[in-house]
């Protein structure tokens, strides 16, 4: 059974929308980072349905290097979030305009 590559790309616009209404309604930092990540996994959706569409390896290759940025986008804000943590006991973004220099 084979699945109209339109579904997938409407399951990305989908999850995208879901990434979007996270990141511009939730305060904290750990699930605006679940929002942003949520928001690359659609991406990387599209890029594999066109991939697969067009017989080209190239967006397959592409998500590879989105995964690697994402992974490495996750370590440092997670380290940065766990220092503030530590120091304001809150990850809520609204206490952390106080942090201008």
């Amino acid at each position: 059974m084979n699945v109209p590559a339109a579904w997938y790309l409407v399951l990305a616009a989908v999850l995208f929308a879901i990434g979007v209404f996270g990141l511009l309604t939730r305060r904290s930092a750990l699930t605006i980072f679940m929002c942003i990540e949520l928001m690359l996994n659609a991406i990387n959706l599209t890029y594999v349905t066109f991939a697969h569409s067009l017989s080209d390896i190239g967006g397959q290759a592409t998500v590879f290097f989105v995964m690697v940025v994402a992974a490495a986008e996750v370590t440092v804000g997670l380290g940065i979030v766990v220092t503030v943590f530590r120091r304001r006991n809150s990850t809520s973004v609204d206490e952390l305009h106080e942090l201008q220099g």
